[in-house]
């Protein structure tokens, strides 16, 4: 065991971890790091001690000594409106950093790491790639939606309505005390759904394990389980190098298409596979969608709200409804394959108890997770799009994208900033026909803050939600729905051609052919040579802006992240 060479070598260390209660006999057991994003921060971290001490138990339990660690994260939804939104992603790299930070000071024999939200659990995901000790992931779950089913994606849509003056203050504030009732993720197929489902598709979670409701018994023993499961991890020496390759990152894009995940999967995943050694690009995305069945009926595409995911079946049905397009042989955190696991869940009876857990609220499995000859849609859920807006690609959520804008050719309307184009929606400035530009928002620029409340004011509105699109070089929440591209790359901080768009530019978006093209000029067309003797001439008297950070963290993460295609992490 790594700790006992490590103890040899630091004579200090006996002596200081008796310090804080350790006896003579826990320094010679194997020890494991618990390591969370436990915190006051927001509902998804609040209650995840309690999963640290369940985990903490299981291990002491099984004949190792655990070892809590706290690195916790913010919450988009108390970031939007104002800048704290640009610290989001930058908040992913400082809490993946110091995972490495933590078990690189201190080396441990294995860790369960426990996270439930957007940027923790993609940081979990990338810490445990580059540390590679033995880990499991435990997810927090997901919360209880609240009276008539009201989740939380709805309030953007609620205020702007109320900004609209189509509802009372006092309705939207009914709304507000009412979204949330309890702990866990938001209860719709956001970023922090989608994440959790990443982590078990990629093999790194016990099976059946992501999205359970946040206050189930189920949850308390997923997290008792893992602390087990990490002692047989540590003691056979499984790192997740070991398991998680190529093909398990396949089958986790395979998932996302299936679910509908949020495109902040864009971000996350290439970021999470470099942490493994694995270069992914966003054309992988693009070419494993295409003619993929999209099952799940969650919102915001979908009907329901997350917590009757599980009460479908989870990962593993849907899993079991795309079983012949999976890697079944790669292995997980079981020690068994990704086929067995799946197995062995038909032999123990997940199935009937999923099953129950339907019935009681009035809904069969089919209802939620649709049957794989039954999909929603057959085309996957995300399209990469490219042409000489978007050189190094930009994406789009095809299924929350209204059909009438898969085609169009639409009027420029940039905007230097998310808040001069919101404004301009809510004044009833942006007419149908319109494209709103939103730049200098990516991760060079601001540190690639979303787009939320613009796009929910967009769609919100019966008619510019199907007549106008959004194009940035930011990212949209999990949330978001409506005619929204994003990632467009390079950025327009970089000097991409999304910065020399001007005022009556006409804009081409072809989703089926997977174009995005600036085609004229003043309202009128022109050719492909001509346009990019237009864009040349316009970018020789282009001039970078002065960066708007100059010290601290922000400072550090938009000098040095990479493209949003790449991922939008450090370098």
């Amino acid at each position: 065991m790594i700790s006992q060479k490590i103890r040899a070598l630091a004579p200090e260390q006996d002596p200081l971890r008796m310090g804080m209660g350790w006896t003579v006999d826990d320094l010679s057991r194997p020890q494991i790091m618990v390591e969370s994003t436990f915190g006051d921060s927001h509902p998804g971290s609040a209650h995840l001690l309690g999963l640290v001490e369940e985990a903490v138990s299981a291990v002491n339990q099984s004949g190792g000594k655990a070892a809590r660690y706290f690195a916790t994260d913010i919450c988009d939804g108390m970031a939007q409106g104002h800048d704290g939104m640009n610290y989001s992603l930058a908040s992913r790299d400082m809490i993946a950093g110091m995972i490495e930070i933590h078990a690189g000071a201190t080396p441990f024999d294995g860790g369960v790491f426990i996270s439930s939200c957007d940027k923790a659990v993609p940081a979990h995901l990338m810490g445990i790639g580059r540390v590679n000790m033995p880990s499991i992931l435990v997810t927090g779950g997901v919360m209880d939606a609240g009276p008539d089913l009201l989740t939380l994606e709805q309030i953007g849509i609620y205020a702007a309505q109320c900004a609209r003056g189509e509802i009372t203050p006092e309705k939207l504030q009914w709304y507000k005390q009412h979204a949330c009732p309890g702990c866990g993720a938001c209860s719709f197929m956001g970023t922090a759904s989608t994440m959790q489902v990443m982590g078990e598709a990629l093999g790194l979670m016990l099976p059946g394990t992501a999205l359970l409701p946040a206050e189930s018994p189920a949850l308390t023993e997923a997290a008792r389980n893992a602390g087990r499961q990490i002692m047989n991890l540590a003691k056979l020496g499984l790192k997740p190098r070991d398991m998680v390759t190529r093909k398990s990152f396949e089958n986790a894009i395979m998932v996302h298409a299936a679910i509908s995940g949020s495109t902040n999967s864009l971000l996350h995943i290439p970021a999470i596979a470099r942490e493994y050694g694995i270069e992914l690009d966003a054309e992988l995305f693009d070419q494993l969608h295409r003619g993929a069945h999209y099952l799940l009926d969650i919102r915001p595409a979908g009907r329901w709200p997350a917590q009757f995911f599980t009460y479908a079946g989870g990962v593993p049905r849907i899993m079991e409804e795309i079983r012949d397009v999976l890697h079944l042989d790669v292995l997980t955190v079981t020690g068994k394959t990704l086929g067995d696991n799946l197995d062995d869940l038909k032999r123990s009876g997940y199935y009937d108890r999923c099953d129950e857990a339907c019935a009681k609220v009035g809904l069969k499995w089919q209802d939620v997770i649709r049957p794989y000859d039954q999909a929603i849609g057959t085309d996957g859920a995300i399209a990469i799009l490219k042409g000489n807006l978007a050189p190094g690609g930009a994406v789009i959520k095809h299924t929350a994208c209204p059909k009438e804008m898969f085609q169009a050719v639409l009027r420029a309307r940039p905007f230097d900033c998310e808040e001069d184009a919101q404004a301009a929606v809510l004044r009833h400035d942006i007419q149908a026909g319109d494209a709103v530009f939103i730049r200098y928002e990516g991760p060079k620029g601001s540190g690639m803050p979303e787009m939320f409340y613009t796009s929910e004011a967009i769609s919100s509105d019966p008619e510019l939600g199907r007549s106008i699109a959004l194009i940035t070089d930011g990212r949209f929440s999990g949330a978001s729905t409506g005619p929204s591209i994003g990632h467009v790359s390079p950025e327009a901080a970089e000097g991409g051609p999304i910065a020399l768009v001007e005022e009556n530019d006409l804009i081409l978006i072809d989703v089926p052919a997977r174009r995005l093209e600036i085609i004229g000029v003043n309202g009128q067309r022109k050719s492909p040579e001509e346009m990019a003797q237009i864009l040349a001439q316009r970018r020789a008297a282009w001039k970078a802006p002065e960066s708007r950070y100059n010290r601290g963290v922000l400072k550090l993460f938009t000098r040095q992240a990479r493209s949003p295609m790449e991922g939008g992490g450090l370098e």
